[in-house]
């Protein structure tokens, strides 16, 4: 088997940019979920999961979800989200480095 593309980002982006492009929630109790939707209004979002959760975030760079994501401090995935492992094994090879990889920009 070939050996896997590592992802680099930047440390300090948006969360809501982050969000968009893994798809994946870390919830307080450390499971990650699968994201369905993300509704933004203005500073804020409504975030649905797989499993039909639902939460109202804002838009930090240093909040708790964020950082979650980023050091990768979440114990297991959701088993009613059933996060395919291909999403997973991409999950396990992104990094984020301080000065090195995508910005991850809006589009526009």
């Amino acid at each position: 088997m070939s050996e896997e593309k590592r992802r680099y980002y930047r440390k300090n982006v948006e969360l809501f940019l982050l969000l968009d492009k893994m798809k994946l929630w870390p919830s307080r109790t450390g499971i990650l979920h699968g994201i369905r939707s993300v509704e933004r209004n203005g500073e804020f979002a409504e975030i649905t999961t797989h499993c039909g959760k639902t939460f109202r975030v804002y838009n930090s760079r240093t909040s708790r979800a964020a950082r979650w994501l980023r050091n990768k401090w979440v114990s297991r995935p959701c088993k009613d989200c059933k996060i395919p492992e291909w999403k997973l094994e991409k999950y396990s090879t992104t990094f984020f480095a301080q000065h090195y990889g995508s910005d991850l920009r809006h589009k526009d």
